[in-house]
């Protein structure tokens, strides 16, 4: 068959006819043109410049060319207006109240995940210790109140214009203050003395005043008749005691240093006497061998202050 009379396409069979659909959402389905051939019109019909022919083959290779994409997919990316533009914004409204929440829940969520959970239980104890605290401050003022009725009474109660035995008792016990004539004795360590040296004299080592001096002078001073004494100001009474801890001489428990002064009230004369030179002559050489020399002033007056007594816990009045 000469090549001129050889139809330009083949025709195809019904039952393998291609189905071309277009989306029923698409808004220009109506008005979509087919792009393929029509068997009106001819078969070497032409449209444009491009050729248009019955053959499924062609129109295959026609449509991989110029339309890769496949028309339901094109049509379902096709957006569809809103009906109006309250349903705008009532999505919008939406998405954003939804938004918000979202982001709420999240930031309680992380400061839930910040925040220290022993925080919650140190301010308990807190809040507890203070309390606590608050109600011994209370107890104590009360305590104190009470403690100075009792005094209050006492006081009241207790006539010691009568009671001689009492007064004296408390003179000599030290609980009261007291004021009368007596001598002030003196003494210091030597110049050259260190206060880091032991106070003990050991091979070439200076002599210091020491405790053992203390007690010495004072159980002198009491054999004497003196009715009440006080080193360095601190009132000797039933609870005080001369003692020494490390390098320190401690008055009970207050310490004292160089010079010290012995203050006792009584027979002036009779005190004076009793810790002079000439009644004590051993004492005071060897006090004058270390360099220490004792000063005794006799006064017309003097005044201590009574002494600090702790509370009786275990001594009892004997029947």
């Amino acid at each position: 068959m000469p090549i001129d009379d050889a139809p330009r396409s083949f025709p195809v069979e019904q039952e393998n006819t291609p189905l071309r659909r277009r989306a029923v959402f698409s808004a220009s389905v109506a008005a979509v043109d087919s792009h393929h051939v029509r068997p009106a019109g001819g078969a070497g019909a032409v449209r444009g410049h491009r050729r248009k022919l019955d053959d499924d083959s062609l129109k295959l290779i026609d449509d991989l060319t110029n339309r890769p994409m496949d028309p339901l997919f094109m049509d379902s990316r096709l957006a569809r207006k809103p009906s109006s533009p309250a349903a705008t914004w009532a999505t919008r409204v939406v998405v954003f109240v939804i938004c918000v929440a979202v982001g709420f829940a999240g930031a309680l969520f992380v400061q839930q995940l910040h925040t220290d959970p022993r925080r919650a239980v140190r301010e308990s104890w807190a809040s507890e210790l203070e309390d606590q605290t608050s109600q011994v401050e209370d107890l104590t003022g009360q305590i104190n109140d009470l403690r100075g009725q009792i005094d209050e009474i006492t006081r009241d109660m207790a006539d010691y214009g009568q009671n001689d035995t009492l007064i004296q008792d408390e003179l000599s016990s030290g609980m009261l203050p007291v004021e009368g004539e007596g001598i002030t004795l003196t003494l210091a360590d030597p110049i050259a003395a260190d206060g880091a040296l032991p106070r003990e004299s050991s091979g070439g080592q200076i002599r210091v005043v020491t405790d053992a001096d203390l007690q010495q002078l004072v159980s002198l001073l009491w054999q004497s008749g003196a009715e009440a004494m006080a080193v360095n100001g601190y009132r000797l009474g039933v609870q005080t005691s001369i003692r020494t801890a490390g390098q320190t001489i401690l008055i009970g428990v207050n310490s004292i240093e160089s010079p010290y002064t012995i203050q006792a009230i009584g027979d002036k004369d009779a005190l004076a006497r009793a810790v002079s030179a000439d009644s004590q002559p051993a004492l005071y050489e060897s006090y004058a061998e270390s360099g220490i020399y004792p000063q005794v002033a006799k006064s017309d007056s003097i005044r201590l202050e009574a002494a600090v007594s702790g509370d009786v816990t275990h001594a009892r009045r004997s029947e």
